[in-house]
C-alpha cells in the first residue's frame, strides 16, 4: 500500500478526516488545488527576486478562507480549521502562509481581541476582507525575546491624542498595510498599550530589511516612528498591559506549529517526487534503503508535528489555552522541522541546494520559522517554568 498525501498533505492518521467537515476539507482542497495551479509554480522565482507576487493575494483574497462558504461559522472561526488551512498554505510555501497569517492570523486576534466590543465588530469585517490591511508591530532592533520587560517605544497623551517614538523591526508586510498595530509603553503608567497607526502618517518611515536568507519573498521591515500622532480613538481599548498582550500571543503561537508541520509536508511531497523521477546506478534513488530510511523520518516528524498542532488548536477550541502547551507544540515542531528538511536536502544531493526543486525553499525558510514566536530556548523556558515551577529567565 502507498502512502500518498491526501488532497492537504500528509496525513497519513487522517487527522483532517476526524476533525474536519466535508465542507470544510472541500474548501481546503479547493484551497490546495488553486495553489498548485496558479501559485506555486511562482514561488521559486520569487524566491530568487525576494518579492512577494501580487498574484499571491490576489487570488487568495477572493476566496474569503477567513469566512467561507457552506462551513458551519463555529469550525470556520475554529482553531483547528484556521489551522489545517496554514497547514495546506505552508505546505506551498513558509512566505505565502506567513503573509496570509499576518492579517488573518496576527491582525485580526490583536484587533479582536486587544479591541473594546465596538472595535472589534467595527473592524472585523474589513479585517477578514483585507480592506484594512494591518500588521503587528511589537518586535524591536534591540527586543525580541525580552520584550516583555524591554519594549522600548513609547506613548504620551496629549489631550486626545498620543504621540509615539520609538523603533520596531522584522515587521513583515509592513509596506503592504494600511495601519500598523504598534505596541508602546505608556509613559505615564508604564504599562504596554497598542494603536492602529495609518502606514502614512506624518513621522512614520520604514525601512526594508535587505539580504535575508529566509522568507525571501515575505518583506519585512524596520518601522521608524517619529512624533506619530495618533487619537485616542485609535487605540485598541482592550490592552492595558503586558497581561493583555500575552493573552493575545498565547492564541497565535499555534500558527506557528501549523506552518512548522506545513512544511515539512511540503518538503516531504518535493522529496518523495525526486526520488521517483531521479536515476542513479541504473534505478530510481527512492529504491536505495539509505533514501527511504531518510523518507521515513521524514514523515515520522511531519505526522507528529501535525499531531502536536492538532491537538493544541482543540484544545484551543475547547477553551484550554495555555502558554505551556502553545510553548511545546511551537518548540518542539520547529525542531522537527530543522531535522525533515535537513533530511529533504541530504536525499537530493547537490539538486537540494536548487530552488527549481523546493525543498531549498523548505530547507532555508525553517530556519525563520525555527526562531519567530519565541526561539528554542523561549519556549523551552517556558515549558521548564511549568514542569517545576521555577522561573529560569534571566
Amino acid at each position: 500500500m502507498m502512502i500518498e498525501p491526501t488532497p492537504l498533505g500528509y496525513d497519513p492518521y487522517g487527522f483532517a478526516e476526524t476533525h474536519l467537515s466535508p465542507a470544510a476539507r472541500k474548501i481546503l482542497t479547493g484551497l490546495a488545488e488553486t495553489l498548485a495551479d496558479s501559485v506555486t509554480p511562482l514561488m521559486a522565482a520569487a524566491w530568487e527576486s525576494a518579492a512577494m507576487p501580487d498574484a499571491v493575494l490576489d487570488t487568495l483574497i477572493p476566496m474569503d478562507l477567513m469566512t467561507p462558504a457552506g462551513v458551519d461559522e463555529r469550525e470556520a472561526t475554529s482553531s483547528v480549521f484556521a489551522g489545517f488551512r496554514t497547514f495546506v498554505l505552508a505546505r506551498a510555501d513558509v512566505s505565502i502562509a506567513t503573509v496570509y497569517n499576518a492579517q488573518s492570523g496576527l491582525f485580526r486576534a490583536t484587533v479582536a481581541l486587544g479591541g473594546s466590543p465596538e472595535q472589534a465588530a467595527r473592524w472585523d469585517a474589513d479585517v477578514r476582507s483585507f480592506a484594512l490591511k494591518g500588521v503587528f508591530a511589537l518586535t524591536e532592533p534591540d527586543h525580541g525575546s525580552d520584550i516583555a520587560g524591554g519594549l522600548a517605544t513609547t506613548a504620551r497623551r496629549e489631550g486626545d491624542d498620543w504621540i509615539i517614538d520609538g523603533t520596531k523591526r522584522w515587521i513583515g508586510g509592513a509596506a503592504a498595510a494600511d495601519v500598523l498595530a504598534v505596541f508602546a509603553r505608556d509613559q505615564a503608567d508604564g504599562n504596554v498599550k497598542v494603536f492602529l497607526v495609518p502606514r502614512t502618517a506624518d513621522g512614520v518611515r520604514l525601512e526594508r530589511i535587505e539580504g535575508k536568507v529566509s522568507l525571501r519573498p515575505m518583506q519585512n521591515a524596520v518601522i521608524h516612528l517619529d512624533g506619530v500622532r495618533v487619537s485616542e480613538a485609535e487605540r485598541l481599548h482592550g490592552v492595558n498591559g503586558w497581561r493583555d498582550v500575552a493573552a493575545i500571543l498565547r492564541t497565535m503561537r499555534s500558527d506557528a506549529a501549523w506552518i512548522a508541520a506545513g512544511l515539512q509536508s511540503g518538503a516531504l511531497e518535493a522529496a518523495v517526487r525526486y526520488v521517483r523521477s531521479r536515476e542513479q546506478f541504473g534505478r530510481p534513488v527512492g529504491g536505495f534503503q539509505l533514501v527511504q530510511e531518510k523518507l521515513a523520518r521524514m514523515l515520522g516528524n511531519t505526522v507528529a508535528s501535525l499531531s502536536l498542532a492538532v491537538q493544541l488548536s482543540a484544545r484551543q477550541d475547547a477553551g484550554h489555552l495555555s502558554d505551556e502547551n502553545s510553548a511545546l507544540a511551537k518548540m518542539q515542531t520547529a525542531r522537527l522541522a530543522r531535522e525533515t528538511v535537513a533530511l529533504g536536502r541530504e536525499i537530493l544531493g547537490g539538486n537540494g541546494i536548487l530552488l527549481e526543486h523546493d525543498v531549498a525553499r523548505f530547507f532555508a525558510d525553517a530556519e525563520a520559522v525555527y526562531s519567530y514566536e519565541g526561539t528554542h530556548e523561549i519556549n523551552a523556558l517556558i515549558v521548564g517554568r511549568g514542569l517545576t515551577g521555577l522561573s529560569a529567565f534571566a
